[in-house]
């Protein structure tokens, strides 16, 4: 029996999907000019398609393993399997919405800056997270801040 191989869609492998390797900058290089963009432009189409491509197999999978079990065990275990799928799958929809937002932001030059000091939020940061809107300190503050309100 061949094991299919599943594309991992954690940040890490973000590159991968993309096939592309870390940007390597020059130095006096520009922030976010227009190389830079396309580079975070190709990570994020990839990342999307690649999404997008997981949510038709779900609704394909779901159709195909569809069965009307006698046994209630059986039944309640795909039950069980599909409720987690459609979970993973509804978090998936709005990593796709952020992504699509964060695309928004190349088009209008808004991109790696972050949102609430107006800070780079740097190259490694974006490749690692590519939806990042705040920097590493404003993101630390904005955690803690939850973790204090039991958010």
């Amino acid at each position: 029996m061949k094991k299919e191989q599943k594309l991992n869609t954690s940040s890490l492998s973000l590159l991968s999907i993309a096939g592309l390797e870390p940007y390597k900058e020059k130095q006096g290089e520009e922030y976010m000019n227009p190389k830079q963009l396309k580079h975070f432009e190709l990570i994020l189409k990839a990342w999307l398609t690649q999404l997008q491509d997981e949510m038709g197999k779900t609704v394909s999978h779901m159709q195909d393993e569809a069965a009307n079990f006698p046994d209630p065990a059986d039944r309640a275990t795909q039950e069980e399997e599909f409720s987690l799928e459609l979970r993973a799958r509804d978090r998936e929809r709005k990593l796709i919405k952020k992504i699509e937002k964060t695309l928004k932001k190349i088009e209008t030059d808004d991109f790696g800056y972050c949102e609430s000091c107006g800070v780079e939020i740097g190259i490694r940061r974006l490749e690692a997270r590519p939806t990042a809107d705040l920097c590493i300190d404003c993101k630390t503050l904005a955690e803690l801040r939850e973790k204090q309100m039991g958010m």
